[in-house]
């Protein structure tokens, strides 16, 4: 599946290449089998599972499903089949379906989104209040970058990525000398306060996910060898009843 799916993104991207009409004709044919053998992937994963409403409780399977249905969409050009290529360039997201670390890294950062957003929302407040004072000091001094809150916050932006900062930074003081305190206290709190804030968040999100899947983990192999044992004592229990009903026909 693996490699089927890797074949698939690299078709994907062959397409964007100027390619004669005979090798554009032998990816459509390409892209049909492996529409194909996904169809099939998924209607036998979906035959194998014993109570047919569980296999939709899984939202990994709903995605899969999804993906292949569009997928059926014809691609000939409609602008019906232009939503087709588009989800077919999804279908490169069944790798996070399949391989399971994949899918720990998306849980993580599934579960790390509500606490991220409101890290985002106080960097929001303090590009906003930055933003409202560079305009206010700087606007006399380049109006392209400084013009009104919404163009300083893109350059503030552009600061934070630490992109030529020092050129903004050198012109502002070449009419405010204490501009390096703005600057440097913005870097401050976006680049190192806030960015940290946001990796640590995300690495405390992998480690709970991944303690959560250990401890799965172990429950199913518990409840494997409560099976297992479970089977073993009926297996002993049948056999006690042969061996006396043998002594009892002796």
């Amino acid at each position: 599946m693996v490699i089927i799916i890797m074949f698939s993104a690299l078709m994907i991207g062959a397409k964007t290449y100027d390619l004669p009409n005979y090798v554009l004709a032998v990816i459509h044919w390409l892209d049909c089998g492996i529409t194909l053998f996904f169809l099939i992937e998924i209607s036998i994963r979906f035959l194998g599972e014993e109570r047919k409403r569980d296999f939709f409780k899984s939202g990994w399977n709903l995605f899969d499903t999804l993906i292949v249905t569009v997928s059926l969409i014809p691609a000939d050009g409609s602008s019906v089949a232009i939503v087709g290529r588009l989800i077919r360039i999804f279908r490169v997201l069944r790798m996070v379906s399949i391989i399971p670390e994949l899918r720990m890294l998306l849980n993580s950062l599934l579960r790390a989104l509500p606490q991220l957003g409101y890290v985002v929302m106080l960097m929001f407040i303090i590009f906003y209040i930055y933003a409202a004072i560079g305009t206010t000091f700087y606007a006399d001094i380049n109006e392209v970058l400084w013009g009104d809150i919404a163009i300083s916050m893109l350059t503030l932006f552009r600061v934070m990525t630490f992109e030529d900062w020092t050129d903004v930074m050198y012109e502002a003081m070449e009419v405010h000398w204490w501009a390096w305190i703005y600057f440097l206290t913005f870097i401050f709190f976006t680049a190192f306060a806030f960015l940290n804030m946001v990796i640590g968040i995300v690495v405390n999100a992998m480690h709970e996910e991944h303690e959560k899947t250990i401890a799965q983990t172990c429950e199913n192999d518990a409840l494997q060898e409560t099976v297992s044992l479970e089977s073993l004592q009926r297996d002993i229990q049948e056999l006690k009843v042969l061996i006396l009903k043998k002594q009892s026909a002796d």
